[in-house]
């Protein structure tokens, strides 16, 4: 299995990357972790003869999550795709990927199913456990279960159970860590390095994967370096992200 980091921004692209997205390739499935600007690339790595089913998770609808949707009429989905968003927002949905916004569902080369959850978790093909996390509006984290590996994604959220919860002894825990050593903000809540990595170590996880830098905050990749750093004295298994990065797990 490969998790390719498509975009590891927030807020907005600058030099050091697009915003947020992220690429799991497995055997029988293309998934799709938020739809920052990051996805317009997702075509170098899923090509026009993927046969695999695609299933994008929505985390919520912050514009930097969900502004790679524009460009989802460049792509030819043979399986059609599969976009699963919080429960009580398909409207939201239909009403962003439509006129004047952008190409509207039905004009886009394939066909699309939509899954509230974790209502209708069970309808997936895969285990898929939601959870709401901390933030300003209703987001999601993920717990996906499938061909024997656990990957966690909590993005966007302050410190809280359920993210722990969700993270509980996954092989990757892909984190956002929208701010710096020692800063937060009860009024937006994000992850820093020091609290991301508090999850990952309470959660029992092998290895965390920051992700989500601020654009305002993390002007440099430097700047993520050194969260790595701090980051590693609390989980030891910390590694950042940047964009196109590849991993195996």
């Amino acid at each position: 299995m490969k998790v390719i980091f498509l975009g590891t921004n927030g807020w907005y692209d600058t030099d050091t990357g697009n915003t947020v997205c992220i690429l799991i390739r497995t055997n029988y499935y293309e998934i799709i972790l938020d739809a920052g600007n990051g996805l317009y690339k997702l075509d170098r790595y899923v090509d026009e003869g993927n046969a695999k089913p695609v299933y994008l998770f929505l985390s919520h609808f912050h514009l930097d999550h969900i502004t790679g949707l524009h460009t989802l009429n460049k792509f030819n989905f043979r399986q059609g795709l599969n976009i699963c968003v919080p429960t009580g927002t398909r409207d939201t949905l239909e009403m962003f990927l439509n006129a004047p916004f952008t190409a509207s569902i039905s004009q886009l080369p394939y066909s699309v199913n939509t899954y509230e959850l974790p209502n209708e978790a069970n309808k997936l093909p895969f285990v898929v456990e939601a959870r709401e996390l901390r933030h300003l509006s209703l987001t999601l984290g993920y717990r996906l279960e499938i061909e024997g590996r656990v990957i966690s994604y909590c993005s966007d959220t302050g410190l809280c159970e359920n993210a722990i919860h969700l993270a509980r002894s996954s092989d990757l825990l892909i984190a956002e860590c929208s701010y710096k050593s020692g800063q937060s903000s009860e009024n937006w809540p994000h992850l820093n390095p020091e609290t991301a990595a508090r999850i990952a170590r309470d959660a029992g996880v092998r290895s965390l994967a920051l992700v989500h830098f601020d654009a305002e905050v993390y002007k440099t990749l430097g700047e993520r370096k050194e969260s790595e750093r701090v980051a590693r004295e609390i989980f030891k298994n910390t590694f950042v992200t940047t964009d196109d990065m590849e991993i195996d797990i």
